[in-house]
This record gives structure tokens, sequence and C-alpha cells, in this order.
């Protein structure tokens, strides 16, 4: 069997990377390394754990990671922090994780010779005029406008320094919005369904004009497994499913999905520095690589990601207080 190590295994996409993985690539013997930061959540793994190796620990750690490369044969790494929110309050940690982190995973894939994919956000490349029809494409010019995007943009610059200097076997994928199971209930999907089911009022950022390109995270993860099979080291791959939709069409569609009124909902203060429109152009790892979607109508992902986290409220209710009463420290 291939030895696949999976940074940041235990939060959102890593979770459900781990979970599509072990349902169609047996092939693979799994072990995650997670810190466990309040992104990271072992409930999110409980069904699986018996299946996987699970090492809680820090990718700063650099005899950890040495250790842990070393008897791997490709790491997909996924571990980041990765709220922007959180890095305009406190940039130091997302300069900590996603710099110092990404540069101790290099320098341990480069002394052991072993494969690395890197996971990486369309954050980096800032953002869009709302009626601009462009799209980011792999040659965009990276623009970062957050802490979190900035370290991002960093962490692909190193991986790309490291192929080109030390000759390692890396590839890189920028991807567009995710949503599905799994994901932070402070993350805008998720924040407006566990709203509803616990009887407080949807929040949307301004004018909610704001345009976000949509995936699914189990077309996210099968992009990666292409990735993985097909692509070229030091090529970047942009991961998109053409889900581009404005916040304000998001927040009405679930209140409709979720019987409600679509516009029983309240507009708070908007995040600054709002980036206003995101679009991905994934036509190189289609046309090259031959991935495609699955989850193309948007509606129909949302109501099956509804569904999930109505029938897993154990898995967020704990969580709900604090992180509401964070956002009405913020008016939002």
């Amino acid at each position: 069997m291939t030895k696949l190590l999976i940074t940041g295994g235990a939060g959102f996409i890593g979770s459900n990377f781990v979970h599509y993985t072990l349902k169609n690539r047996p092939e693979y013997d799994i072990t995650v390394i997670d810190k466990l930061t309040y992104a990271g959540n072992t409930d999110s793994l409980s069904d699986v754990l018996d299946k996987i190796n699970f090492v809680k620990g820090d990718i700063c750690d650099q005899k950890l990671i040495d250790k842990l490369i070393g008897e791997t044969d490709i790491v997909v790494h996924f571990a980041a922090e990765s709220h922007n929110d959180n890095s305009l309050r406190d940039p130091w940690p997302f300069i900590q994780s996603n710099l110092v982190g990404t540069a101790t995973i290099l320098e341990a894939i480069r002394k052991h010779g072993k494969r690395l994919h890197h996971i990486s956000t369309d954050e980096v490349y800032g953002d869009l005029e709302i009626d601009d029809p462009a799209k980011f494409t792999e040659t965009t010019p990276y623009n970062p406008s957050s802490p979190y995007s900035s370290t991002k943009a960093g962490t692909d610059l190193l991986v790309k320094a490291w192929v080109r200097s030390f000759g390692i076997n890396a590839t890189i994928s920028n991807c567009s919005n995710n949503y599905g199971p799994y994901q932070h209930i402070e993350k805008f999907i998720p924040r407006q369904i566990t709203n509803i089911l616990s009887g407080i009022s949807p929040k949307l950022y301004g004018t909610g004009e704001q345009v976000r390109d949509w995936i699914h995270v189990d077309d996210h993860n099968s992009a990666v497994h292409t990735i993985i099979d097909k692509g070229k080291s030091g090529e970047l791959y942009l991961i998109g499913a053409n889900g581009e939709q404005n916040n304000k069409y998001i927040i009405e569609t679930i209140l409709e999905l979720m019987g409600r009124d679509k516009n029983a909902y309240e507009h708070v203060n908007d995040r600054p520095g709002h980036d206003q429109r995101y679009a991905i152009d994934s036509t190189k790892l289609r046309t090259q690589l031959g991935w495609k979607p699955k989850y193309t109508n948007l509606r129909k992902g949302l109501l099956a990601t509804i569904d999930w986290y109505r029938e897993h409220e154990n898995w967020w209710k704990a969580q709900k207080t604090k992180v509401e009463a964070a956002y009405a420290k913020k008016g939002q």
C-alpha cells in the first residue's frame, strides 16, 4: 500500500479528504497529523479512527515532521490557519502555522525525497470587480489582501522555490470556496444553516453583493487525487466548479431550502477589506488532467449540506453559543 500523510486531516477539507480517500482509494494507508486547534476536531474522524493512524502534533515540530515524512510516500498538506477575520485580529498564528509550518514540511520532503501536494486558496490572487468578466487563472499575479491570504501566497512561493532550487517533487492547487460536511460553524454557509436550526436570524455581511465561486468539498478532493495521480511536478492547478454566486443569493437560497421566508435575515457590519469577487478558471485541470466536478447544481449541494448539519447537531451544537458571542462583539 502507498503511505499517505495528511496534514490538517481533522479540519474541514482535510477530514473530508480522509473520508473520500477511504471510500474511493483503498490503496492508501493513511496517517493524519493535526494540532487540534479550535478548527480541528477528532469528532470529524470518529467513525474512521480505527482505519487510520492519527497523530496529534504541530507541523512546526521539526523532529516529528521529519519522522512522519520519512515514513510516508506522499504528503497532502492541508494544515493551515484559514479564517480571514481571525487573521485580522491576530496575524501571528497565521505566520507561524502557514509559513513556518510549510517550510518545515518542505525541508523534510527535500531530505527524504518524498512527493508533496500543497493545498492553497484562490484568495492569493486578491479579488476581482463584481462586474469584471475575468476569472483567475494559473498566470494571474498574486495580490493577497489579508494576513491569511498573504501567508498562503507565501506558502505557494516557498513550494515553488523548493521545486526550482532543490528539485523536490511537488504540485500546488488553488481552490475556490469549499462547502459541505464538517465545516466549522464560524464559516458563512454553516453559520447560516446552524443559525436557522438554532432559532437565530441568519447574518449577511454588508449588502451581500460579494461573489464567491462555490465548490462542494468532495469535488475539491476528487480534483486533488487527480493532481496526485496525473499532475506534473512544479505545476499549479486551479480547482473550481463554476459555482459563482453572491452571498445574498446563498443566504436567501438556504432560507428557502429550509422552508423560511427568503428575506428573514439581518444585515451586519461588513468585514474590513472584504474581497469583492472570486472566480476560478479550471480549464487547465479539466483539459490536461481530465477532471470534472460531480456537484454542478449548487442548490442540490446546499440542500445536501443542510441535511448533514440537521442530522449532525451533536457535532456542532456545543460550539454555537461561543461562536455567536464572538461575532456579536464585532457587531456581526
